[in-house]
């Protein structure tokens, strides 16, 4: 079992005239595989800052705390060290790559991730199953990385990655967001099955449920100016449905996300 654990957590964001702006708080979550954690706010409360603080995006500067994967420190790991050591970013905003073909990119994806290349005589099998377990045309497999893609088919191919590469730990961040009822569906099936392994954590961010009616989570945890203000289970996202964000934001500091 592996286990993400971040510990007073505060990021702040590098402004452009070289100042840093304070966004997380003092963030304390732990997730263990198996295990699916929503994280749930308003837009501008941080939560997209928490996902790619964790990846190791460069615009974002920790200044506290400390983020933990089995026990081996994160922080101190470049971006592509915390892929190899299990951590996997699903991005709001998959970008395009133009020249690199989606096997390609995939391949060697899981070449770096395992520390050799997968056998070339199943290594297509599994791709095409992917694929097509996620409804995505074998085709795009020879196109570049997301150049032309429809949202739906860049949400898509990011489980694809997820299935594939089998993380430890997988953040996906607002990938509901763009998504018609059937992508949706089709998409959240992608991801409770391999949360259903019981090899990966997921930790899923979002401010709406409807993508908690296809993927269940055990923990709901409400994310207001950086810092998480209240967690429970599943009926938190009912409460949160039925009343918003309002009462939790009255009084409180607004971040960015």
């Amino acid at each position: 079992m592996s286990t993400l654990e971040i510990r007073d957590l505060k990021v702040s964001v590098k402004l452009p005239e070289g100042e840093l702006k304070p966004i997380l708080a003092g963030v304390d979550l732990t997730v263990k595989s198996g295990e699916t954690h929503a994280i749930m706010g308003p837009n501008g409360s941080g939560k997209s800052t928490l996902a790619y603080s964790i990846a190791g995006h460069p615009k974002y500067e920790i200044t506290g705390g400390t983020v933990t994967l089995d026990g081996e420190d994160v922080l101190a790991m470049t971006v592509d060290e915390r892929a190899r050591a299990g951590l996997f970013l699903a991005m709001q905003y998959p970008v395009e790559v133009p020249g690199v073909s989606v096997a390609n990119f995939l391949r060697t994806a899981k070449t770096a991730i395992d520390g050799e290349a997968p056998k070339l005589r199943t290594w297509g099998g599994e791709l095409r199953g992917a694929m097509e377990r996620l409804q995505m045309d074998p085709a795009f497999a020879q196109r570049n990385v997301n150049e032309g893609f429809s949202g739906g088919e860049k949400k898509r191919h990011e489980i694809v990655q997820l299935e594939l590469l089998k993380p430890k730990i997988a953040i996906l961040d607002e990938t509901d967001s763009g998504l018609d009822v059937d992508a949706l569906r089709v998409v959240s099936e992608g991801v409770n099955r391999v949360r259903d392994t019981g090899d990966t954590g997921v930790l899923l961010i979002t401010h709406y449920t409807r993508i908690l009616r296809y993927i269940k989570p055990d923990f709901v945890h409400v994310f207001v100016a950086g810092r998480i203000v209240e967690q429970g289970g599943p009926e938190l996202a009912d409460k949160l449905e039925a009343e918003g964000y309002e009462r939790y934001a009255a009084g409180a500091g607004t971040a960015k996300a």
